[in-house]
């Protein structure tokens, strides 16, 4: 019975032997480990320089669980916990609705 090749690429990206596949994207899951993570920010996907749970907000300082990262500056190279810290950063202040 042949190896089913679907499961055998799957444990060779599991295992980081794909040098194609290095990025991440919102669909995929990798292993973490408890610490803070290195991330590379790139349009529309991050890749994990180091594993790791999660990253900290460039403003805030808050940890984001890597999970919920939605915002990040890919010239900058910094993550954002929510759209306030990342419109914080660009300068750029929210005024109140009446």
């Amino acid at each position: 019975m042949a190896a089913n090749p679907v499961a055998k690429r799957a444990g060779l990206r599991y295992l980081g032997l794909l040098a194609s596949e290095t990025a991440m994207n919102r669909y995929e899951r990798r292993p973490l480990s408890a610490g803070e993570a290195e991330l590379e920010y790139l349009d529309g996907e991050i890749r994990v320089l180091r594993p790791g749970a999660f990253v900290r907000c460039a403003v805030t300082g808050v940890p984001i669980p890597i999970e919920d990262l939605r915002y990040w500056n890919v010239d900058l190279q910094e993550a954002y916990a929510n759209h306030e810290a990342k419109l914080q950063r660009m300068g750029i202040k929210l005024g109140k609705q009446s």
